[in-house]
């Protein structure tokens, strides 16, 4: 299957300003809509603003959709949920794709929510500096075994060379004690949410944090992703060009400053257990990862960091054979 081109780009591109206008001030009531389910990768939170957004505000609505956003989690899976037909879209990273396709699954990939990975690295900067790779050399590096950041950390420590005798590979949990206790020196985060409850909570004790982001040390590793089955894609493509529409209209109206608090207090609704000033911050960080440079268009797909993703899986041995995910990719 080769890469697909919408044609109604055009209708995405250009009038998109006017059509998230409309939507915010005119909501439209969904009746006879159709029935979506859309499952997410994680618990909603500031990282999903825009899905929740497209819902809230109406802009599935309009285009005759009645969109269940459904929270995922650890026992979650979006992709086997649409091999099931329980769910027709769902947000997978990269990894979860490039697995499923070695498994036979057939899935396509819609659009990439975020340009830049969020999975990064805080440490305490002010006890060492990771300006290179190489500085996590004789550093206890946290990881989650079997989890997307060993992956990508173990891409790192390939990159510069250096043996995993070099570093000392720690197991990481739900329980941030080691870090806080410093028997790990650097501990792996969503930078645009847990990553700012470390960096208040160290803050208040007097201690500065710093973020190590693999993507600017040339590891590009893919993260959430909008997909669907390629037989939705292949029997509805009507359906699948309406929600695509409604839900990057969603995301780029919520990544505008001035309508934050608006966006915040739609998020508020679902993390009931996060501040309001907290989302303000995650949101505005999740702002930078999803739009790092606004002349790229919001869902943009990077190939090539698909094409690296799926390198480093082959390298690492976690697909035994290439699954030639471009191919699988709808880009315009």
């Amino acid at each position: 299957m080769r890469n697909r081109r919408f044609p109604w780009k055009i209708i995405i591109a250009i009038p998109i300003s006017i059509y998230i206008a409309l939507a915010i001030m005119a909501p439209t009531p969904s009746q006879a809509a159709q029935p979506i389910a859309y499952r997410l990768k994680w618990l909603i939170n500031a990282s999903t603003a825009g899905d929740v957004v497209a819902k809230n505000q109406g802009f599935f609505a309009r285009e005759g959709l009645a969109v269940e956003v459904k929270a995922g989690g650890p026992e979650r899976d979006a992709i086997r949920e649409l091999e099931l037909g329980y769910a027709q879209f769902g947000v997978a990273s990269a990894d979860q794709v490039i697995r499923a396709l070695s498994k036979g699954a057939s899935v396509v990939v819609l659009a990439q929510l975020f340009q830049v990975n969020p999975l990064q690295w805080i440490y305490r900067k002010d006890d060492f500096s990771l300006t290179h790779i190489q500085d996590l050399t004789g550093r206890s590096v946290g990881i989650t075994y079997g989890g997307n950041d060993e992956t990508i950390m173990r891409a790192l420590l390939a990159v510069a060379g250096i043996k995993d005798n070099q570093v000392k590979l720690a197991s990481v949990r739900y329980d941030y004690t080691p870090f806080y206790q410093k028997q790990v020196d650097v501990w792996p985060v969503y930078r645009n949410t847990q990553g700012i409850f470390l960096a208040d909570k160290l803050k208040a004790g007097g201690e500065r944090v710093a973020f190590f982001d693999p993507s600017a040390h040339g590891v590009r590793f893919v993260a959430n992703s909008v997909v669907t089955s390629r037989k939705i894609f292949d029997s509805q493509p009507q359906t699948v060009k309406r929600f695509t529409r409604a839900l990057l209209a969603g995301w780029q109206a919520a990544l505008q400053p001035d309508k934050a608090d608006a966006v915040v207090s739609v998020v508020a609704e679902y993390d009931r257990d996060t501040d309001k000033a907290v989302i303000h911050r995650q949101l505005a960080v999740t702002r930078q990862m999803i739009q790092p440079d606004p002349s790229i268009p919001v869902g943009r797909i990077d190939t090539a960091a698909w094409q690296q993703t799926e390198s480093i899986m082959l390298q690492q041995g976690l697909i035994t054979d290439p699954v030639n995910v471009v191919e699988r990719l709808i880009v315009e």
